[in-house]
């Protein structure tokens, strides 16, 4: 059972945001278009590490059976639903009730048994709850206290379990790509969505995963080509989007 005092990472405001949006999680033409582009790119980190730590291979059938994942701050189901395809056991949770709504309505529809529960970080790591995978994807920059949710995920993943996190860098390229970029050119996202202020670095990401006693293992860019309009992975540019993986000492 998790001892550290209760508090709530969850500012409010931030998911209210999302909550306005909900109903067009699965509509890869509306305000998540960028997600939608996304995904792929980051499906591919998310189980490349995954098969890594556990030694599964890729190409099974079913490589992740017997596996659990939490994905915390699901949204609509984006990544719990692949995983699920791929065998893994999954729970989503996210703190606007209408994101699980969707995400439930729509895994029902494709014949996908995920758990969602319209919940928080803190609350499950209250229930005594461990997962070998907690994914916290686009998430850290929306919460309120990101060292705490941080050390609250550790809480949940097991003994030599592993936490994939991925945000955006605090940098000009990132302010040019999803605000500017994303949020007032394109108008995929209604203006507002990102603070920048908000952004972290991956050296400070990596700084409050490792002060949890998580040991960082990767880092990896993901990186939007306009002109071949496609994302793809690199360990050299991280400037924009990029993704973390830890893992807990057995």
């Amino acid at each position: 059972m998790n001892e550290r005092p209760q508090t709530s990472s969850i500012d409010p405001a931030e998911v209210a945001k999302f909550q306005a949006m909900a109903q067009e999680w699965w509509d890869p033409q509306g305000k998540f278009k960028p997600l939608h582009m996304l995904n792929p790119t980051r499906l591919d980190y998310v189980t490349t590490q995954i098969a890594a730590q556990f030694g599964r291979d890729r190409d099974a059938a079913l490589p992740f059976e017997g596996l659990t994942v939490l994905d915390i701050g699901c949204g609509g189901g984006l990544m719990a639903e692949p995983l699920a395809r791929l065998g893994a056991t999954v729970t989503g949770a996210d703190a606007a009730a209408g994101n699980i709504a969707i995400a439930s309505l729509h895994a029902q529809e494709q014949g996908l048994p995920i758990e969602y529960r319209a919940t928080t970080s803190e609350a499950l790591a209250a229930e005594g709850k461990s997962y070998d995978i907690v994914m916290a994807l686009e998430i850290v920059e929306h919460v309120a206290d990101p060292a705490e949710f941080i050390a609250t995920c550790r809480d949940l993943v097991k003994p030599g379990g592993m936490l994939i996190q991925s945000t955006l860098n605090r940098t000009m390229r990132s302010f040019g790509a999803a605000i500017v970029g994303a949020e007032w050119i394109m108008r995929w996202l209604p203006k507002g969505t990102h603070d920048w202020h908000r952004f972290i670095t991956p050296d400070e990401l990596a700084d409050m995963t490792t002060a949890t006693g998580l040991q960082v293992v990767d880092r990896c860019g993901m990186v939007f080509n306009p002109l071949g309009w496609s994302w793809s992975l690199s360990h050299r540019d991280l400037s924009v989007n990029y993704a973390m993986t830890a893992l807990r000492d057995a």
